[in-house]
C-alpha cells in the first residue's frame, strides 16, 4: 500500500494505472476511520482493482466556530486500519498543498444547499463541493463511493458530477450502524457514556417514524412531530427535523402520494457534540434495525406516533 501526499504525485500514479487497464475506486475521508468508512473500502473493491482513499481534513468545510482544530487525527491508525482492509493506495495531502497560496476558486452547487445544513453552516458546502472537485480532478476517471447518513453531501456530489460533467461514477453505500443502531461517525468519539445513551433515540426514532410511514400515516406534520417528541426531550438541541424530498431537499407540505418517498432528516446537538441521521421512507421497507441485525438494539419508543 503506497501514500502519496502531493496532487501531481497522485494524479500521474493513477494515469500510468488506467494506461496499464487499471480501475480506479475512490473513497474519500476526513480520516479518523471507523468500521463505517472501512465498509466504503469494502464497497470499492467492488467497484475498482485499485481502491484509493484520501485522507484530508478539509478546512474549507468547517465553519470559524466548528471542531476543525479538535477533529480527530490519527494516520498511522488509519493506514494499518486500511492495510488490514486491502486497500492500495492513500492519498493524505497537507491544507498547504490542497490550497496553495493565493488560491480564489470555491465550487458552489445551489439550491440543494439551501436547506437541512446549508442555512446552519454557511459556506460548509461550498468547501465540500470544492474539495471534492480537486479530489475527482486529480483521481480521474473513477467510481467514488460515499455513504447515505451524509444524505445532503451525496445530493450535493451527485449534483456536481452531473452539472460539469465529470468522468466519476458515484456510489451510496446504506448507512451504517453500530449494534446499538447509532450512525457511525468519527464525532461519536466526542460522546460520554450517557450522552452516548441518548443519543439511542434518534435512531429509535427513526425506527418509529419507518413503522409509522408503512402503517399508512403519510402527512408530513405528524411524522416529523413524531420524530420530534421522541428526539427533542433527550437531547441538548434540534438543529432540525425535517421531512424533505430526496431529490431536491425541499421541506414537504402536503401528504405523500402513494408509490413516492420522502427523507426524514435529523441534526441534533448532545452536549459540545452535533449528530446527523436521516431514513429514506419508501414502499420498499428499510427500517433502521433489521430484523437479521445482531446486538443490542434501542428499545423503540412505546407512545404511538
Amino acid at each position: 500500500m503506497q501514500t502519496f501526499q502531493h496532487p501531481r504525485q497522485m494524479r500521474e500514479h493513477l494515469d500510468a494505472l488506467r494506461h496499464q487497464g487499471h480501475t480506479i475506486a475512490l473513497v474519500p475521508t476526513m480520516g479518523a476511520l471507523h468500521e463505517g468508512h472501512l465498509q466504503l473500502v469494502d464497497e470499492a473493491a467492488r467497484h475498482g482493482d485499485t481502491v484509493l482513499v484520501s485522507i484530508f481534513v478539509n478546512p474549507t468545510q468547517f465553519g470559524p466556530n466548528e471542531d476543525f482544530s479538535r477533529y480527530p487525527r490519527d494516520l498511522e491508525s488509519d493506514r494499518a486500519k486500511l492495510q488490514q482492509r486491502g486497500a492500495h493506495l492513500i492519498f493524505a495531502p497537507t491544507p498547504e498543498l490542497m490550497y496553495p497560496e493565493g488560491a480564489a476558486t470555491r465550487v458552489c452547487v445551489q439550491h440543494l444547499t439551501a436547506h437541512l445544513c446549508g442555512p446552519l453552516r454557511p459556506g460548509h458546502f461550498d468547501g465540500v463541493a470544492t474539495v471534492v472537485t480537486q479530489l475527482f480532478h486529480i483521481a480521474g476517471p473513477c467510481t467514488a463511493i460515499f455513504g447515505q447518513k451524509d444524505f445532503q453531501q451525496l445530493a450535493v456530489i451527485r449534483r456536481l458530477v452531473r452539472d460539469l460533467h465529470m468522468p466519476v461514477h458515484i456510489v451510496a453505500h446504506p448507512t451504517v450502524r453500530d449494534s446499538d443502531g447509532l450512525a457511525l461517525s468519527s464525532r461519536n468519539a466526542y460522546l460520554s457514556t450517557d450522552e452516548r445513551q441518548r443519543a439511542l433515540c434518534i435512531p429509535a426514532a427513526l425506527q418509529q417514524v419507518h413503522d409509522a410511514f408503512h402503517s399508512g400515516i403519510r402527512t408530513p406534520a405528524r411524522l416529523t412531530q413524531c420524530a420530534t417528541s421522541h428526539i427533542a426531550p433527550r437531547v441538548d438541541a434540534v438543529d432540525y427535523i425535517s421531512l424533505v424530498c430526496p431529490d431536491t431537499l425541499a421541506p414537504l407540505r402536503d401528504d405523500i402520494p402513494q408509490h413516492h418517498s420522502a427523507l426524514l432528516a435529523v441534526a441534533v446537538r448532545i452536549g459540545t457534540t452535533r449528530l446527523i441521521d436521516n431514513i429514506l421512507l419508501s414502499t420498499a421497507p428499510s427500517p433502521v434495525f433489521p430484523r437479521s441485525a445482531q446486538g443490542t438494539k434501542p428499545p423503540r419508543p412505546t407512545s404511538p406516533c
